[in-house]
């Protein structure tokens, strides 16, 4: 049990959980929360990470991204604990439980609403699940063709955010791009410290991210920059949050002035760590925040 609790990677949903926790943050500073419909959120979202990491353990497996240079911890495949046909189940097992978990949320959500909303959300939904798989599984994979930040930015960010809200409250407003456009920014920000730890050994194996395209230099800046974005448009939301600034320069921006001074790509690994987490506790702020006001 404890090989596929590894690869799993069970580290990896607080992050994913980040935008959910917005997004009833927000519902339930607009006196719409809904207790039930939260838990099938973090259900689904869950079962949606399990996927993309077992997915991702596979599909760089099999394109020889995971190798002996590899930085970061050796993956489920790459140490032999699980084969591959074992994988390829537990990928579409995977699978079953986001169809069946999502379709539930969605039944839930758009009860009482228009038919074209709840199809919209079902082909979002088998969008997620399209998405987790894709990102490095097959001869198209989009991660391996620097569209790793889009996807993360819409799926962990947008789509996160905004879904989460709209299932709860039935409505949408403008302004709740910003939030939703900051925790978008930070998870591409964990994206790319994985990019920049790897970015080596994916130009050998021919994996294309933006940091092997532009290179070290390119990317230690945009990470600044996704971070400083971040914060501005969760600061932007609700001026009166001072103290979204002051923990944002603390969980991100030192982080990261730290990287852009590190010359050691090994180096890299922690501040993954650190960037999620920080993710996960700025979203969390976020969200008391807002229920004291």
């Amino acid at each position: 049990m404890k090989k596929w609790i590894n690869a799993f990677r069970l580290r990896t949903l607080p992050l994913a959980f980040s935008c959910i926790i917005v997004g009833c943050g927000l519902a339930f500073a607009d006196g719409c929360f809904n207790l039930s419909m939260a838990v099938m959120l973090l259900t689904t979202t869950l079962f949606l990470q399990v996927l993309s990491n077992l997915a991702n353990d596979y599909g760089d497996f099999v394109k020889g991204t995971d190798n002996e240079g590899r930085v970061g911890p050796k993956r489920a495949l790459q140490s032999g604990d699980i084969s591959k046909p074992q994988m390829i189940k537990a990928i579409w097992i995977a699978s079953f439980l986001c169809a069946i978990s999502g379709s539930i949320l969605i039944y839930w959500g758009t009860k009482g609403l228009n038919i074209y909303i709840l199809i919209l959300f079902a082909l979002l939904g088998l969008l997620s699940i399209g998405a987790a798989i894709k990102y490095s599984v097959g001869k198209n994979a989009y991660g391996y063709a620097a569209m790793g930040d889009v996807a993360v930015f819409i799926f962990f960010g947008l789509v996160g955010v905004l879904g989460a809200y709209y299932l709860q409250s039935h409505c949408l407003r403008w302004m709740l791009l910003l939030p939703a456009t900051s925790i978008g920014l930070l998870s591409v920000a964990v994206l790319n410290i994985n990019n920049m730890r790897d970015h080596l050994e994916d130009a050998k194996s021919g994996k294309n991210t933006l940091v092997t395209i532009f290179g070290i230099k390119f990317a230690k800046l945009y990470h600044l920059l996704l971070n400083i974005c971040a914060i501005m448009a969760m600061v932007l939301y609700d001026s009166t949050f001072n103290i979204m600034l002051f923990a944002g320069i603390l969980l991100f921006i030192a982080p990261a002035i730290k990287i852009a001074c590190s010359d050691n790509h090994e180096e890299f690994d922690p501040f993954l760590k650190i960037q999620a987490l920080g993710t996960f506790v700025y979203s969390l702020v976020f969200a008391v925040c807002l229920s004291w006001r």
